[in-house]
């Protein structure tokens, strides 16, 4: 599988044939400045919550690509009365079989708002499992034992995490999601963006190396063989 980094939480996964858009927030990060959202690709967009640093660049892309929207029922909803045509709003525990794979939404510990402060429901992950691999998108969370569910329930090709502490788990509750999940490789994302997330990019690899884990840190517009 191939993983793209556009910045913050927002990256690509071409799985199964298709290009998965997660939580696309480019335009507005000073930080993806060289990203040119015309290019971004997209057959389905995967949202997690509301917020507007993870769905500022939906409508735009949904429109241009005609891509699929994935999201909790009261995201999918808003963006449905935006005039977003292709939404498939889920709930958690959720499952469905899609033209990648198949998708399940999974708890996250967060808050959920949409930008005009409507109601957001409640924020998740994913489990996304194709012919090319599994991966787990835990979505802006706090650690939560609910993630050794995913790692029992899903061998996992590698995981994504959000490691920029103060808004969502740091490093260390990473690394921790990482041995629940039993994912011995994971990207972390959710960091450098805003002041208060400024990641300590060498500490973070120390302690994965301590742990015994892969931590992946793709610079903004990169694609690794994954």
């Amino acid at each position: 599988m191939k993983f793209t980094y556009y910045g913050h939480a927002c990256f690509a996964v071409q799985a199964g044939g298709k290009n998965l858009l997660f939580d696309p927030f480019i335009s507005p990060n000073p930080l993806a400045r060289k990203i040119e959202i015309k290019n971004v690709a997209a057959d389905f967009i995967l949202v997690s919550h509301g917020h507007g640093d993870h769905i500022a660049d939906l409508v735009d892309i949904a429109n241009r690509t005609g891509a699929t929207v994935i999201a909790p029922f009261e995201v999918g909803s808003w963006f449905e009365g935006k005039g977003v045509k292709n939404v498939q709003s889920m709930n958690h525990g959720g499952a469905a079989k899609m033209d990648f794979g198949r998708v399940k939404l999974t708890s996250a510990i967060h808050s959920s708002s949409m930008p005009d402060g409507s109601y957001g429901g409640n924020p998740c992950g994913f489990v996304v499992e194709s012919a090319d691999g599994n991966f787990y998108y835990s979505g802006d969370t706090a650690l939560t034992f609910d993630m050794k569910l995913v790692g029992e329930g899903t061998k996992l090709r590698f995981a994504v995490f959000p490691i920029g502490d103060f808004f969502t788990m740091g490093i260390d509750d990473a690394l921790r999601a990482a041995e629940f999940a039993a994912a011995n490789k994971f990207v972390g994302v959710h960091y450098d963006t805003f002041p208060p997330i400024k990641l300590d990019r060498a500490g973070a690899m120390k302690a994965a190396r301590a742990a015994g884990k892969e931590l992946l840190l793709p610079a903004i517009g990169e694609t690794l063989d994954i």
